[in-house]
């Protein structure tokens, strides 16, 4: 079980392969997770969510993201700067580069260091090939990341 704190990733490795993986920006799944997974993040009421790691609305993660910079026309869909508008603008079309998580201040190292020394190699792979299928943006994708 998680802990409220975490100081080594290898106890949710699992927990963060399964966020990694998903076609959704990750950033707000692993900020709640940095401040532990304990029953206040399992309750369906959203003013009864508690901890220390709630979002800023600093808009870090949605100036890293590269779908957003790719095409800047999906924030005017929203107002907010939060990474629950991030996840509302890019949903499934998320390139899961990690940007958002690297960028975000709630997020613990811990976390991104294990982003970093895990999943970024793997997306990279991904990128690459996802840009040699479309030429057009190829350049933007490799500036981006």
């Amino acid at each position: 079980m998680p802990q409220r704190t975490q100081t080594d990733p290898t106890r949710i490795q699992h927990i963060l392969s399964v966020i990694f993986s998903q076609p959704r920006p990750p950033v707000a799944r692993c900020r709640l997770l940095s401040s532990g997974l304990g029953p206040a993040h399992m309750l369906k009421v959203s003013e009864d969510i508690v901890g220390t790691k709630a979002c800023l609305g600093c808009g870090s993660c949605m100036d890293a993201c590269p779908v957003l910079a790719r095409d800047p026309k999906r924030r005017l869909r929203c107002d907010a700067r939060s990474s629950m508008a991030l996840e509302t603008l890019i949903g499934e079309d998320c390139d899961r580069c990690g940007n958002c998580v690297l960028a975000c201040p709630q997020v613990d190292t811990t976390i991104k260091h294990y982003l970093i020394q895990t999943h970024l190699a793997e997306g990279m792979v991904e990128l690459l090939a996802k840009a040699a299928s479309d030429e057009v943006y190829v350049v933007d994708l490799l500036l981006s990341h």
